[in-house]
């Protein structure tokens, strides 16, 4: 199965797992991570030519990835990092790497789709965190 398989479908977070140990890991501070880890965003992934866009919104922040895989491009994180991140698509993985030029950490995040859930992998320093999104009707 391929990546392009999901596009248009929307995907709520339903299970969360480690998520407040990856973000102290991260740096984030107490506020920051109780309201993230208090809303469910909905992740969709659509496609336009060579660009995918990745949305997560949520009652929290909306965010939105307009990237090339591939190609580096600047983000800023939920909690308001300013990183340097890279894509790749691998079958029917987004693969992830961030590189915060601030603290000098890297994280990995791969994002696998299936046809009824999203699993989210996130990766710093040796602490992981896994969210599960599954299908919305």
């Amino acid at each position: 199965m391929g990546i392009d398989s999901v596009l248009g479908k929307k995907f709520k977070l339903s299970k969360s797992e480690n998520f407040d140990d990856y973000l102290k890991a991260l740096g984030v501070g107490l506020v920051t991570r109780k309201m993230g880890n208090a809303v469910s965003p909905v992740v969709d992934l659509t496609k336009d030519g060579e660009e995918y866009t990745l949305s997560s919104s949520s009652t929290f922040k909306n965010v939105i990835l307009k990237f090339k895989p591939g190609v580096e491009f600047d983000q800023e994180t939920p909690d308001g990092r300013k990183v340097k991140a890279t894509i790749t698509v691998d079958g029917n993985t987004l693969h992830e790497i961030q590189k915060d030029p601030g603290s000098g950490k890297e994280t990995v995040i791969d994002r696998t789709f299936t046809d009824d859930e999203v699993k989210m992998v996130m990766s710093v320093e040796g602490i992981t965190a896994t969210r599960i999104y599954k299908i919305q009707a």
